[in-house]
């Protein structure tokens, strides 16, 4: 892919952006992204199917599958584009990125062909069920039970953290499906239709004041018996590849959305007067050269290859929530007295938003110290502590 036809491609999502992200959608720009997810949803919502018709949804999915299959290159160029332009957080972005891939790689034809069209077209909305109360960053520790009886799996547990289930159609499920089994044998990986009898969502309020996290209880709850990606047993093996998809192209989006508020920090700091403090504008620019060492080495990541996780990528995670995390810290100190108490409506309202969001940073998708474990054993081969 040459420069000139990046860049034809930068002005061509960036004349979309400006086209359609406007009228009543613009009230969108630079909302809905972490610690701001209830914003405008149902408008959000419609934004999917508008970004659908544009044709802005499964880039790098396969033509077989309904995608554009364009290459690495372009797909960075459209998310970083689509962040520069104030894009929104993307309702659908569970289902395009993380379960989509997952059906493309491990799901047959039939579940191809019945889920990725309402996810391709903005329509259908998915939510993930991974984590479980009392097990804390250990994936493995599943106590929700799966059993299959009449034709139909049958589910009996908990589920919680669950970003957006308030707001999705289905969810993805790891369950245990072998009595007796324990840590990452006997699970199985189920898609679950939400709006059944036998599930209750029950939202989690967070100090920001919003409530986008959720509590997902499964009482007799059930899905049918062709809703199991993967064979019984294998549900480990498709969740770790999950996750993988999860370190994706997006996170090059996700450094722009940083850059926006790096920038509402400044202009905080200058209107404020704490621009004119030293200490103050040294953070500030240690700000901005951590962001860009977070995108050199994003870069570097994707350059490796698709299927090359090495030392880059493990440090990835780490790297990006301690940055956000001290971020958050200096949007407080630069707000000075005046973040203390802020109306909604002020604009000073989106850094006390990263404050407050990104105090779980260091905590969701992986504790500090299990990226810690995982980059001493998997990326410098240290024996296990």
């Amino acid at each position: 892919m040459s420069t000139t036809e990046e860049m034809a491609f930068r002005a061509e999502v960036a004349d979309w952006m400006a086209r359609h992200l406007t009228g009543r959608f613009e009230v969108l720009r630079h909302r809905g992204g972490p610690g701001d997810e209830t914003a405008h949803s149902e408008l959000r919502r419609e934004w999917e199917q508008v970004m659908a018709s544009g044709g802005w949804i499964g880039l790098g999915w396969p033509r077989a599958h309904g995608g554009r299959e364009l290459p690495v290159s372009l797909q960075v160029a459209f998310h970083e584009e689509y962040a520069r332009a104030g894009g929104p957080g993307r309702m659908g972005h569970i289902g395009e990125t993380l379960m989509a891939p997952t059906l493309i790689d491990f799901g047959t034809p039939e579940q191809q062909a019945r889920f990725l069209p309402g996810i391709r077209e903005g329509k259908v909305f998915w939510c993930q069920g991974y984590s479980e109360p009392g097990a804390g960053s250990d994936l493995a520790a599943i106590r929700t039970r799966c059993w299959l009886e009449d034709g139909k799996w049958h589910l009996q547990g908990q589920k919680v953290w669950t970003s957006l289930a308030h707001e999705s159609e289905w969810i993805f499920v790891i369950a245990r499906s072998t009595p007796g089994s324990v840590g990452r044998e006997g699970l199985s990986f189920l898609l679950v239709p939400l709006d059944q009898p036998g599930v209750e969502i029950r939202p989690i309020r967070q100090m920001t004041g919003e409530a986008e996290f959720n509590e997902v209880f499964f009482d007799g709850a059930c899905t049918a018996a062709d809703c199991i990606v993967g064979a019984p047993g294998d549900g480990w093996k498709v969740a770790m590849a999950l996750l993988g998809y999860e370190r994706g192209l997006s996170t090059l989006g996700q450094q722009m959305h940083f850059s926006h508020e790096l920038e509402l920090l400044v202009d905080a700091a200058r209107a404020g007067g704490a621009d004119q403090d030293p200490a103050i504008r040294r953070r500030i620019a240690d700000a901005w050269i951590g962001l860009r060492t977070l995108r050199a080495n994003a870069l570097r990541i994707f350059a490796r290859g698709e299927a090359a996780v090495g030392p880059e990528a493990l440090v990835y995670k780490y790297a990006w929530s301690n940055w956000h995390r001290r971020l958050g810290e200096l949007a407080m100190d630069v707000m000075g007295t005046a973040g203390d108490l802020q109306a909604e409506e002020d604009p000073l309202r989106r850094l006390q938003q990263v404050f407050f969001f990104s105090r779980a940073d260091t905590i969701y998708a992986g504790t500090n110290e299990i990226q810690l474990n995982i980059i001493a054993e998997r990326g410098l081969g240290m024996p296990r502590g």
